[in-house]
């Protein structure tokens, strides 16, 4: 099939989830007891399945009561709750926090900057759990917005940061707001650096090919971001976890010459040559 397939540089997995996939594995192959991740590692089902197949399996908050002292549980890339590690601690348990090092320092500001007196504004999505793990370094108190649109009555100092995956327009929107109903505003751009290069690479490759697939799991938030941009560019954009629901359909047309290929941060090269080679 003579198409021509555009594959944006920068796309697939991020360090912070490389990284966490890696300790997970290689925690695996010292442990001499059961290995559990708290909650999904990343946002990828594929992945999931694969370290479920090497033993790894995950567990909720709620069943930390249930681990014996010499199990493993692992962080998160997304992070948790300060009050979580402390019950994990208490549990005995060997922790290996594998949160991903960007959010690590998001953390660390709003747990630093709510001690001191300020107000913590989160730019991201609340149900996130990037977003419920930074919360809970600030005692759960930060409020947290899109938009800016439910940011009233403020006090003097607040301090403002962002989840990891979230759009530069919506931060810089917030903080707009913010800094007019103010008197003492911190910003803190945490967006991290892979996010906004995979977001301009996504955005470039979409205005220029007649289908842009966006590869990434359904729960993954930069994924449906990277989704948005491009079906901002090209209207015909479809979002697929893998190879497997990429319908024959959607590229076997006459009109469609160039095909444009993204991929979410938590996407692993294997997934995207699955999808490749099925073009082809």
């Amino acid at each position: 099939m003579n198409k021509k397939i555009i594959l944006a540089d920068k796309s697939g997995f991020c360090f912070g989830v490389k990284r966490a996939v890696d300790i997970t594995v290689d925690q695996k192959k010292s442990a001499d007891a059961k290995l559990y991740t708290l909650g999904p590692l990343i946002h990828n089902n594929d992945v999931i399945h694969r370290l479920k197949e090497k033993g790894i399996d995950q567990i909720d908050e709620d069943d930390l009561e249930t681990l014996e002292p010499k199990d493993t549980i692992i962080i998160r890339s997304h992070g948790v709750t300060l009050n979580v590690i402390g019950n994990i601690e208490k549990s005995g348990s060997k922790m290996v926090n594998a949160t991903c090092p960007f959010v690590t320092k998001i953390q660390k500001i709003a747990e630093k900057y709510h001690d001191l007196g300020y107000q913590i504004i989160i730019v991201g999505d609340e149900n996130h759990p990037e977003v419920v793990g930074i919360n809970g370094w600030c005692n759960n108190s930060a409020i947290i917005t899109k938009d800016g649109s439910n940011l009233s009555d403020l006090p003097a100092k607040v301090c403002v940061v962002a989840q990891t995956t979230e759009r530069l327009f919506n931060f810089e929107k917030v903080v707009d707001i913010v800094s007019k109903k103010c008197e003492e505003v911190l910003t803190f751009n945490t967006i991290c650096s892979a996010t906004k290069e995979r977001q301009e690479s996504a955005d470039e490759v979409s205005k220029q090919v007649d289908l842009m697939i966006v590869i990434g799991g359904k729960h993954s938030s930069n994924s449906k971001k990277l989704f948005d941009i491009c079906r901002t560019n090209c209207e015909n954009t479809i979002f697929i976890e893998n190879s497997l629901e990429l319908p024959t359909e959607a590229f076997d047309k006459e009109d469609v010459k160039t095909i444009g290929i993204t991929a979410g941060a938590s996407t692993p090269d294997w997934i995207i040559q699955d999808v490749i080679e099925k073009i082809k």
